[in-house]
């Protein structure tokens, strides 16, 4: 179809700008005016018909998509043209009392706000609803209009006299009115938070306005009604004079940002539309034109006759909106002429979203999503199907890429760890720079010292006090300095465990049986364990990881949070049990003193507390102690109140009161706020509570002991090192077991760990610890799992909200060793620190246990599947695996992880079978192993990990897959066939939930032109195959 367009010069200020004129054969044709003289009509009235003309023959051979793709495909060749992010302001031309001024309405940076009128404030940011009409409209214009692209011009005066001018030589604008044109561009613009300061009482006032605003009255501006205007009272003048830039909302704007305004009304002068899309070829601040000091790039301005304002509002939203659009706005400073431009909002109109009218309400605000996806998809072109590539293959890859493929040398796994992780070292302790790392060093301390003295209480019983508090106080400092300086995931919390308690039982009992000296035996049975660990790092065995997947790792997670959640609860139940509510009777009365005239009547009304402070004496056999009735009542207030403030206070970083900072702060100091406020609540009321026991003397607790042990004793035999190999085994599978659970858990790519895992290297640490732990006579600490999951929440990056409206997205961890070593330095310092740690209820470190046991929870999809049997199908969450397994599938999946659990709490809870808990973790893989035959390789890849040589059974899923792909083409030709009808379109990115609604752009370029004849046979070959 031959193209007609004729060439306009302009005669004006500066350079000539590129001006495009009117393409008559646009593959969308509107209607245009049936005369000069007549002005548009509402098209909801009936005045013109604005439907499409939609044939087969309008459509051009390449779809927008793939236009899109080729300009931004294009390199840039001078720095004019690079993307910047943008700040779009929309501003309408109102009349307040006598004078005509531009009024900002709304503005957008990633969603948009608007002046609410009646409140006078700015709207929550919201999703960006527009009517089809509205984009329809704006292309229309854009086909229609004038377009001047990279015009010289360095402020508002000369921009206005290039537009009018190009209007006139166009015949757009009569030359009559182009003196009244110039002077409505003119106008001085008013901005939301001039309104503001005006109206705004001091004594009202918010906190933080009250912060970024002075309330003298030299900081008023004037309002519009008793300021007379001058036309050029919008340029440089104004701007160096009495404008002041919003610069509270400026933090918000992201850096290097340039402004698209956006200039809407009507005139009483016009007698038809006038439009103009502007793209300077350099961004200028043009006066007061936008609300906060950045340059302007775009213009847009709409000017019409009366009646028409509703409709250019949409129309205007319509083109802040795409201006905010990620491509659209690339396309914009890339395009070299208009046809560039409508490719963009074809494209844009290809991946809008349609709500039908009648089944939404329209004035309701779409929340900004969580999560936005990536639009990247609609800037590439569509890849071709890809050679198969071997799963085997691609899994061995990602494994040796982790560390955890075998290298076929000694120390080959060891050598590679280290090389991974000596570049990042200086900077595990640069990153550690942070108020969050102190909170979360502060709160892992607590969290750490009350298992070890609990722990060190425990292991004096079975040990017969070979090893207590205080042993494992010494423990915790070496353990904890060695591996956090030299180990390969410091992120990693050691601690101690249950099953390391249950082991060493087993060998003193052991030892009293056959009269042996226990710390002798236990010296070479440490050594032997630390000699195998050594050996297991020289072949390479942490490469077993791998075969634990996330089946195994969250039930063992699952497993230690329910054991920290009920070990909390018995706690405070044995304080009730040693401080029972109904006591009895007290029997201690308080008496007058010898020689005092006053009755016992007089002071049997003193209770315990009181009776010495009146000279009085305490007589009964109870006097001895304080009364107990209110110890568990108290305890049960303090552990509940803990907790309580703690989770409360965790998620005050999402609340509405104070500052983004403030609110940061209250949330990473949650726990030890919590722990100081019910300490003193405690301290305050003065009940005697159980209070924490720390040693404050540095010595062994046994007198007939040392810090070394002697290697040989004349009580034990001499073959009696030589058979220690065999619970040395047992123990070494424990303690591999432990840490290397505890290992994937956080290394997980969930916490987008960016300096890579090091598991070779971290029992290579353990095992050279545990030798010292041996030869000392310390407990073996090994990684403690809950300990490490809320070091690593503690630690959690996420971005800065600048955007309004913009969610937190989630970016990674804080990856240093800064905190635990800190935590250990200072657990090795508690002994200094007794007469205040002295003070620390213990029903307080209950709370924090319960609260740890809670916090590890989150984010396991395990329990989170738990949950959702217990709930009705309308009420389940949309989890992405709850889309794409069929839910009797995901339950029996549950069903059979949740037995798996029940059956290592049995065996956890008898002694008789708990040693044999490290050997069910291995079970647990095979298990998991055998799930193979009950489920297919795409179920277990939703709801589990793939593990390594699975066999390929692939059929199904490429079955599903041509089903899916077969329901996506119906989708998207049933909807090219109904783009028809008034609807509300949601612009593209603003829906986190990826579905098949926006897909129409390039997904489906089955031209039969030789430019896409190659790609439509390789798409019609995958559907084939």
């Amino acid at each position: 179809m031959p193209q007609q367009a004729q060439l306009k010069h302009i005669h004006g200020h500066g350079r000539l700008p590129r001006v495009i004129a009117t393409d008559s054969s646009r593959p969308w044709t509107m209607n245009s005016s049936s005369g000069d003289d007549e002005a548009p009509k509402d098209p909801r009235t009936g005045g013109e018909d604005f439907t499409q003309q939609f044939t087969e023959n309008d459509f051009e051979v390449t779809p927008p998509a793939q236009r899109v793709q080729f300009i931004l495909g294009e390199d840039v060749d001078d720095g004019t043209h690079v993307s910047h992010p943008l700040f779009s302001e929309m501003g309408m031309l109102v009349k307040e009392g006598d004078e005509i001024e531009w009024k900002e309405t709304a503005r957008w940076i990633k969603f948009e706000e608007d002046v609410e009128e009646g409140g006078n404030r700015w709207s929550k940011p919201h999703v960006a609803t527009l009517s089809l009409h509205s984009l329809f409209e704006l292309r229309r214009l854009l086909v229609n209009g004038s377009v001047m692209l990279d015009m010289e011009a360095h402020n508002l005066e000369v921009m206005a006299d290039l537009v009018c001018d190009h209007m006139v030589s166009a015949g757009a604008l009569p030359p009559g009115v182009k003196d009244k044109v110039k002077d409505a561009l003119l106008r001085r613009h008013r901005h939301q938070h001039e309104y503001a300061k005006k109206t705004r009482l001091p004594i009202i006032r918010s906190l933080a306005d009250m912060r970024n605003h002075s309330s003298s009255k030299k900081d008023m501006v004037k309002s519009p009604s008793n300021q007379s205007m001058a036309r050029p009272g919008s340029g440089t003048e104004l701007s160096e004079q009495q404008h002041k830039g919003n610069t509270h909302f400026m933090r918000k704007i992201p850096p290097g940002a340039e402004a698209s305004n956006i200039l809407v009304g009507e005139v009483d002068f016009l007698e038809r539309t006038l439009s103009c899309f502007i793209r300077l070829s350099q961004a200028v601040v043009l006066g007061d034109l936008t609300e906060v000091p950045v340059p302007t790039r775009f213009v847009f301005i709409l000017l019409g006759p009366p009646g028409s304002q509703s409709n250019f509002h949409e129309i205007g939203r319509a083109m802040a909106t795409l201006m905010s659009d990620e491509i659209f706005h690339e396309v914009a400073y890339r395009a070299r002429k208009r046809d560039h431009l409508l490719s963009g909002v074809d494209e844009f109109l290809d991946a809008v979203t349609v709500l039908p009218p009648g089944e939404w309400d329209p004035t309701i605000r779409i929340e900004p999503p969580a999560a936005i996806p990536s639009q990247e998809v609609r800037k590439r072109p569509p890849e071709l199907p890809k050679e198969e590539v071997d799963e085997e293959e691609e899994e061995a890859r990602l494994r040796e890429e982790n560390g955890l493929s075998r290298t076929g040398r000694l120390f080959g796994g060891l050598i590679n760890d280290i090389k991974r992780k000596a570049p990042w070292y200086i900077s595990d302790y640069k990153d550690a720079l942070s108020m969050q790392c102190v909170a979360s060093w502060i709160f892992l301390y607590f969290a750490c010292l009350s298992p070890i003295i609990t722990f060190g209480g425990l292991l004096a019983e079975a040990t017969g006090k070979h090893m207590a508090a205080m042993e494992s106080l010494v423990s915790g400092f070496v353990c904890g300095m060695g591996y956090g300086f030299f180990s390969g995931q410091p992120l990693t919390i050691l601690g101690s465990t249950g099953p390391v308690l249950v082991f060493e039982s087993i060998i003193y009992e052991f030892c009293l049986k056959m009269g042996w000296e226990y710390m002798t035996f236990r010296f070479w049975i440490g050594m032997w364990v630390a000699g195998i660990c050594i050996v297991l790092t020289a072949i390479d065995a942490s490469a077993l990881v791998c075969y634990i997947t996330r089946f195994t790792e969250e039930n063992f997670a699952t497993l230690i949070a329910f054991i920290f959640i009920y070990k909390a609860i018995e706690n405070v139940m044995v304080i009730g049990k040693n401080f029972p509510v109904n006591q009895g009777i007290y029997d201690c009365i308080c008496t007058p003193p010898i020689g005092s005239n006053a009755s016992v009547i007089d002071y049997a009304k003193y209770n315990w507390d009181y009776c010495e402070s009146y000279n009085g004496t305490l007589v009964g056999v109870d006097c001895g102690k304080p009364p107990t009735e209110n110890v568990f009542l108290m305890s049960v207030v303090l552990c509940a109140g803990t907790f309580i403030i703690s989770t409360l206070l965790k998620e005050f970083k999402n609340a509405l009161f104070f500052p983004s900072i403030v609110r940061q702060y209250i949330s990473d100091f949650s726990v030890l706020i919590a722990i100081f406020a019910m300490s003193f609540f405690d301290y305050s009321l003065g009940v005697p509570t159980p209070k924490l026991e720390v040693p404050n003397e540095l010595k062994p607790t046994l007198s007939t002991r040392g810090w070394l042990i002697p290697p040989f004793s004349e009580r034990n035999p001499w073959w009696s090192p030589i058979i220690a190999v065999f619970p040395a085994l047992l123990g070494t599978i424990l303690i591999f077991m432990d840490q290397q659970i505890t290992a994937v858990i956080v290394n997980r790519k969930e916490n987008k760990l960016k300096k890579g895992c090091g598991y070779h290297l971290d029992l290579f640490i353990l095992s050279i610890l545990i030798a010292i732990c041996s030869i000392m006579g310390l407990p073996w600490f090994v990684a403690a799992t809950v300990l490490s999951i809320n070091h690593v929440n503690s630690l959690k990056l996420e971005s800065e909200c600048s955007a309004p409206g913009e969610k937190p997205q989630f970016l990674g961890v804080r990856e240093q060793r800064v905190t635990h070593i800190l935590i250990f330095l200072t657990i090795g310092g508690s002994v200094l620190l007794t007469p205040l740690l002295g003070n620390i209820p213990m029903p307080v470190l209950f709370g924090v246990f319960l609260y740890m046991g809670v916090s590890s929870l989150k984010g396991l999809q395990f329990f989170d599947r738990i949950l959702i049997m217990f709930m009705p199908a309308k009420y389940q969450p949309d989890y992405m695996f709850l889309r794409q397994v069929p839910i009797k599938r995901v339950h029996l999946f549950t069903i059979i992880q949740l037995a798996c659990l029940i059956i290592l709490w049995l065996i956890k809870s008898f002694s008789q079978t708990s040693i044999l808990f490290p050997l069910m973790l291995v079970v647990m893989i095979g298990i998991r192993k055998a799930l193979d035959l009950v489920f297919t390789r795409r179920e277990l890849k939703i709801l589990d990990d793939i593990m390594p040589e699975m066999t390929k059974r692939a059929a199904a899923d490429d079955l599903h897959k041509l089903d899916a792909e077969v329901g996506l083409l119906a989708r998207v030709f049933q909807w090219g066939k109904s783009r028809r009808g008034r609807v509300v379109t949601k612009p593209p990115g603003s829906d986190s939930r990826i579905a098949g609604e926006a897909v129409g752009t390039g997904l489906i370029s089955c031209s039969t032109s030789n430019a896409n004849e190659k790609e439509f046979e390789a798409q019609s070959s995958l559907l084939k195959k």
